[in-house]
């Protein structure tokens, strides 16, 4: 397991934008970096994911306002979230994989008010 350092959650009005990041403290390749969601009493769920070759995966909830990204040289992902709705709220977990381990984050808090 390696340490994964998130940012950037917080309080936002509907419409607003947030950016989350996330650093992976590991001196192994990360083949995929994602960031996922778990609102109150529901399942967590993906929200993007973007493979070490840039592949993208999002959500179809987020598709066109969500846009995750990459820095491999400082194994750091970002998610940049424009026009958030109150239904985006939840605890947004960072997910890193490599070829030795599975990690998660400790979670960032987003709340989008009405």
């Amino acid at each position: 397991q390696v340490q994964l350092v998130e940012s950037g959650g917080g309080l936002v009005q509907a419409g607003g934008s947030l950016r989350l990041s996330c650093t992976a403290q590991s001196i192994f390749r990360i083949n995929y970096m994602g960031w996922y969601r778990q609102a109150p009493g529901k399942q967590r769920e993906l929200v993007a994911g973007i493979t070490s070759g840039g592949g993208r995966d999002y959500a179809d909830s987020t598709k066109g306002r969500f846009t995750i990204s990459r820095d491999n040289a400082q194994n750091t992902v970002y998610l940049q979230m424009n026009s958030l709705k109150p239904e985006d709220t939840g605890v947004y977990y960072c997910n890193a994989v490599s070829n030795y381990f599975n990690s998660w984050g400790q979670g960032t808090q987003v709340t989008v008010s009405s």
